[in-house]
């Protein structure tokens, strides 16, 4: 137990230490009318870091990190990006990018959820689960689950033990050659994607105790 005290401890101070660079960064997160999205602000506000909400193009290009979160529905989301030329504009991004929950989905190419053609960054497609047995497994999918098969990746890097993440979803996507963590509910099914200077989370970070805020640090301080 002193152990994991030890790590906890070491892992609050680090991220005390990188707060002071998070203050000066630019953060952009894309407002397209999602929820769950204020939680995120406050989370990178415990992180130190200053994030505008914005759906103006010009800001997300010109920010350090742009971050992609949000609760809703495929269609509705995409039809708001595609109004506003967001979806171009998230497929030239070059700086470091993090999409999280329904962010995760709308980054990959097909959403089962009303038959929606998402943005392709990652070949990727999100299906709906079907539980096996509807007494055993709920859908929406809501709880904690623990990140499995985890590759060498820098959003992953001294992660605390245990590495659980808090989840709420209905939909899911599928294990693929940009999966770089898995996890398991009915069966298995990616966690965490990326793919050049996309990164992209199923579960909430925001929500997840220290694991998430890991995460979300790891993420900040990608150069």
């Amino acid at each position: 137990m002193s152990g994991v005290r030890c790590q906890m401890t070491d892992m609050a101070s680090d991220i005390g230490h990188r707060a002071l660079d998070f203050i000066k960064m630019n953060i952009a997160v894309i407002k397209y009318n999602s929820g769950n999205v204020q939680s995120v602000l406050y989370a990178l506000e415990r992180l130190g870091a200053d994030a505008e909400l914005t759906d103006d193009p010009e800001k997300i290009l010109n920010a350090d990190k742009v971050i992609f979160p949000g609760q809703g529905e495929a269609s509705t989301a995409m039809t708001y990006l595609k109004a506003r030329k967001l979806d171009q504009l998230i497929r030239e991004i070059k700086q470091p990018f993090l999409g999280v929950c329904l962010g995760l989905q709308l980054l990959c190419e097909h959403s089962e959820e009303n038959n929606t053609e998402c943005l392709g960054i990652f070949p990727v497609k999100v299906k709906r689960f079907i539980p096996e047995n509807s007494q055993e497994f709920k859908v929406p999918h809501i709880g904690w689950n623990e990140l499995e098969n985890l590759a060498e990746n820098v959003l992953l890097k001294d992660l605390p033990d245990p590495k659980f993440l808090y989840y709420v979803h209905s939909y899911y996507a599928e294990l693929s050659d940009a999966t770089i963590a898995s996890t398991h509910y009915i069966h298995d099914f990616t966690a965490i994607l990326h793919r050049d200077n996309y990164w992209a989370i199923q579960a909430h970070p925001e929500k997840s105790s220290t694991v998430g805020e890991k995460l979300l640090s790891n993420f900040l301080s990608i150069k």
